[in-house]
């Protein structure tokens, strides 16, 4: 579990990015984490790795104060792919950029090995395994940060707007691996503006706005609040116009819808109540 007990931030005097926040992330959770522009988002995260500690409260991950241990001691425990690969990537090969983490925590050669063949194919990278990763796209970039993080297979995952750079067919893969990192040991947390991808990938949102939390719920509970969209300062996904639109001129049209069918279900029962 991850407690954030009255935590407050700030990097100068008297302007504080995180104000008052208290909060608790649970594992077999996929959370999601969102707001405008200078929200706190990134701030936030970067506390449950070490690489910021509270100004005022403190944080606490697997009973643990960061304040009280290193960020190399919790990257056993939490992985953190950064919004911008290139701040993450500096080794010579796709190989040796995966096997870096790993031998730093002590890993045999045999298990350095196996973890880098099994990651380079996950993400389908293995035939660019000897280049260098600045000769990626972008989206591969990304999916090499992602597997050099994922390599120590931590229980608590930080991604950092992973659907930057990603076409359709990508983000469908990267939903296809959240799933399958979800268990009752994990927690994996998804910083993002894409609204559309969060209400697909997420059980709970997070928003916050200036630093503070403003919303706590699950997708269709937020969903259903237009106010916190217009707090946050973030477009609600077009599904969720469409239905409170709807709503305006036929009141008991459902307002919390999230995928397609339950917009075409919703239309043909509302076409079938008025024959």
């Amino acid at each position: 579990m991850i407690i954030f007990d009255d935590v407050w931030f700030s990097y100068n005097p008297d302007q504080y990015v995180l104000r008052n926040l208290c909060l608790q992330l649970k594992p077999g959770q996929i959370i999601g984490l969102m707001g405008e522009n200078g929200a706190g988002k990134t701030t936030l995260v970067k506390h449950i790795n070490g690489l910021l500690k509270p100004t005022q409260g403190a944080v606490f991950v697997d009973g643990v104060d960061t304040r009280e241990i290193s960020t190399a001691q919790l990257a056993r425990q939490v992985g953190f792919v950064f919004q911008n690969a290139d701040h993450q990537l500096f080794a010579d090969t796709l190989q040796a950029e995966i096997a870096f983490a790993l031998r730093n925590l002590d890993f045999s050669k045999a298990e350095i090995e196996k973890r880098v063949a099994h990651y380079l194919e996950l993400f389908e990278l293995t035939r660019y395994e000897d280049q260098s990763p600045f000769l990626l796209s972008g989206g591969e970039r990304k999916r090499l940060a992602l597997a050099s993080v994922l390599c120590v297979e931590p229980k608590i995952l930080i991604l950092d707007e992973p659907t930057q750079a990603q076409d359709a067919l990508q983000k469908q893969k990267l939903l296809d691996f959240m799933e399958t990192f979800r268990s009752p040991d994990h927690i994996l947390i998804l910083v993002t503006h894409d609204m559309e991808f969060a209400i697909r990938a997420v059980d709970r949102l997070i928003i916050l706005s200036k630093g503070q939390l403003i919303a706590d719920g699950s997708p269709r509970q937020i969903l259903n609040n237009p106010t916190i969209f217009e707090r946050a300062r973030l477009l609600p996904p077009q599904l969720t116009q469409f239905a409170h639109q709807l709503a305006e001129h036929i009141p008991q049209f459902p307002t919390d819808i999230t995928t397609l069918p339950e917009a075409v279900d919703a239309v043909n029962q509302l076409f079938r109540s008025r024959r």
